[in-house]
């Protein structure tokens, strides 16, 4: 693409990520326990003689139990979980008394440790295990690939594979860079490894996802101008004040109520109203707690409000959506014909496949704009 000087001068780039599916099922806390106790016991043979609930093992299906009852679930699950962690304390002794684990035996011995305890809980009788009722954090999802999750576009919607991530050339739709990693990873903290290594990137564009303050002020650091919208301001009653009615002195560090009440910030960078509010008349409209509003400054608030003021612009009204939509018709490209769907394991492997199904789509691009070769060997766009 650069020896065909398309996007030579152009340059703004527009930011965007989408969720790709893991191309393994996703198991059930059951169905990890038995697959990582079997697999280690396989990889570490010292392990064989540590004594375990051999009839939950067996067969080629799913332990003895009924499905239907909650005590024999909470049965079954209790007597893997007690499995999986003997196994643990029995391997961390092999290492200790001087045992060199291979680096897939103690991944795997790691991994067991990990699924024996992130979705159960203690039961009601000592000794006891059940399934929690709650999802943690970067939760495993398959010991076939551990490094796939839940990954996240909004706060409510999910999937279960990993997130790619693109920077696009919006006049053209060619991808200037591209990554893939975990799908809790925010937008914000992947953009600066898709636009550092692009010295024609001036002008970036993006979603409130990469409203970040902290890529605000990296992207401010590297001289570059943002058209990126900022998240919208939460307010504690609706209809009420947001954080943009209060005037806020970074220098002076004080903050001042839409009442005309000033306060300091605090060494947490908060400002409290305490008492205060008690008889305010616009209390109605700002805030119903007991003890009085509070307000807490960002360190970055300088470059937020800065943002908010922007995206109300007529400027920003008229180039972001000209030139941004451009990055979701280039992702609609890259995942049609079931590309969604991933086709190997782990994130380096997908990350490799991902970087070359862009390169892909961009050949494909050039040759729709016209790419041809001239008399001199040079490329150029008919």
């Amino acid at each position: 693409m650069a020896a065909s000087k398309v996007i030579d001068g152009k340059t703004r780039r527009a930011l965007d990520s989408t969720v790709l599916d893991d191309a393994v099922a996703r198991q059930d806390t059951v169905d990890m326990l038995v697959a990582q106790i079997r697999r280690v016991r396989k990889l570490i043979p010292e392990l064989e003689s540590v004594p375990v609930r051999e009839h939950n093992l067996e067969g080629p299906g799913r332990p003895p139990c009924d499905w239907d009852d909650p005590a024999d679930m909470d049965r079954l699950v209790s007597e893997l979980v007690d499995d999986a962690n003997e196994l643990v304390w029995a391997g961390e002794d092999l290492v200790a008394s001087g045992v060199v684990l291979s680096e897939k035996a103690a991944d795997a011995l790691a991994l067991l440790a990990l699924v024996a305890g992130q979705d159960v809980e203690p039961g009601e009788r000592p000794g006891t295990w059940r399934i929690a009722c709650r999802t943690a954090k970067d939760r495993v999802v398959s010991t076939v690939d551990p490094e796939s999750g839940h990954a996240h576009k909004t706060a409510h919607s999910y999937r279960d594979g990993f997130k790619a991530h693109l920077s696009v050339e919006p006049d053209t739709g060619l991808v200037t860079a591209c990554d893939l990693g975990s799908g809790v990873a925010s937008d914000a903290s992947v953009a600066p490894g898709l636009i550092d290594g692009d010295p024609e990137a001036e002008t970036i564009l993006g979603d409130s996802a990469y409203g970040s303050g902290e890529l605000r002020a990296h992207l401010e650091d590297e001289h570059k101008t943002t058209v990126i919208d900022a998240p919208p301001l939460r307010t504690a009653i609706a209809g009420g004040f947001s954080l943009d009615d209060f005037d806020i002195d970074i220098d002076a560090r004080t903050v001042t109520c839409p009442a005309g009440v000033t306060v300091g910030l605090n060494k947490h960078d908060q400002a409290r109203f305490g008492a205060r509010c008690a008889t305010c008349p616009l209390r109605f409209r700002c805030t119903k707690a007991r003890k009085g509003r509070a307000v807490r400054v960002h360190p970055q608030h300088r470059l937020l409000a800065g943002a908010r003021r922007q995206a109300s612009s007529e400027a920003f009204a008229g180039e972001y959506p000209q030139h941004r939509p451009m990055v979701e018709r280039t992702l609609a490209w890259l995942v049609r014909d079931n590309w969604r769907k991933l086709r190997y394991r782990g994130i380096e492997r997908n990350r490799l496949g991902w970087s070359h199904r862009c390169a892909a789509i961009n050949l494909q691009r050039l040759i729709t704009l016209g790419l041809t070769a001239n008399p001199r060997g040079d490329w150029a766009i008919t």
